[in-house]
């Protein structure tokens, strides 16, 4: 593998771990306060929709990004009052959201645009272009580091760095301030948290809150600047496979960034290679295009160790009187 190579490959790795981030931190908030998620792939799938639609009719890739947020937040409302405030179970409530959204997004797009459940290219204004960083044209001739600034730093849709940038904020959040103190105690032991007079009702909508604002951006990443438009099923198991590197994170940021970052060179690894020549024999391309999954599964299978979920996980609080 030559030097460029390595380098679009590294490229693909960013754009394609750019949405995984953003939902597997999006799930690090919900799950480090007690609320298991399994919709995240629902929520992208809607605030994908949305987006894409609100953008194609407005121009604006701003509006669209509301809206994204918009339909992502409303399904987030839904789970938490299924799973808070009604003590619902959470993995169903979660999986009912996947559904609801998989049937929803067709049915509208098809009603609103007619054309196959999909919707208008996006074009202009209604998708987000990438930015050139300072001085990224006038080093590009500076060996090695010169291309690494201008085409692997550089050149990336504002939604990227706001991806990148959430893993610091989301440490400290987390681990430097009163907030995440006491989210990570109401995932933990919430009985001590309304002790100490602290609403756990109110901590876990706020992640839930966090959570469907994160989701919302993914799945507008998607639809406005990762694809010119939406397009049925766009997600592909993206937030399942966000589930399995948080789990293979530990429900840790910066171990959150380097599982999807993992998880994306292998979908960019397997989008470069098509149809492989091993000495006569040729790897079918639907070989590559399951290698994500099928190494998802194998990593948490068997190269994770035991990764212990946060203690209240899963469970609805109930008040003692």
């Amino acid at each position: 593998m030559d030097f460029v190579t390595a380098l679009q490959i590294a490229d693909s790795t960013v754009r394609l771990a750019t949405p995984l981030l953003l939902a597997c931190l999006a799930g690090l908030y919900s799950e480090r306060a007690g609320i298991f998620d399994i919709g995240l792939e629902g929520k992208m799938l809607a605030a994908a929709f949305l987006s894409g639609a609100v953008a194609a009719v407005t121009g604006n890739v701003w509006i669209g990004l509301l809206g994204g947020i918009a339909a992502s937040m409303a399904l987030s409302v839904v789970h938490g009052l299924a799973s808070i405030t009604f003590r619902g179970n959470q993995l169903i409530s979660g999986v009912a959201i996947n559904f609801l959204a998989s049937g929803l997004t067709v049915v509208i797009a098809q009603d609103w645009f007619e054309q196959g459940g999909r919707t208008p290219s996006l074009i202009g204004g209604a998708r987000f272009t990438p930015i050139t960083l300072p001085f990224a044209d006038a080093l590009a001739g500076v060996p090695v580091l010169g291309p690494i600034y201008k085409e692997l730093i550089s050149g990336h849709t504002i939604l990227v760095y706001i991806a990148f940038l959430m893993v610091p904020a989301t440490w400290w959040l987390l681990y430097r301030t009163r907030f995440g103190l006491r989210l990570r105690a109401v995932g933990e032991a919430p009985e001590a948290v309304d002790t100490a007079g602290i609403s756990v009702i109110g901590i876990r909508y706020m992640a839930v809150g966090i959570c469907g604002v994160l989701c919302g951006v993914a799945g507008a990443y998607m639809a406005t600047a990762l694809q010119a438009g939406f397009v049925q099923e766009m997600t592909a198991g993206r937030g399942y496979v966000a589930l399995a590197a948080l789990i293979f994170a530990k429900w840790r940021p910066w171990h959150a960034l380097w599982a999807t970052l993992l998880f994306g060179f292998l979908q960019a690894v397997a989008l470069r290679y098509q149809n492989i020549d091993l000495g006569g024999f040729t790897v079918p391309v639907q070989v590559m295009d399951a290698l994500p999954y099928i190494l998802t599964v194998l990593i948490l299978a068997g190269f994770v160790g035991k990764a212990i979920p946060p203690r209240a996980g899963g469970a609805p609080y109930v008040k003692e009187r």
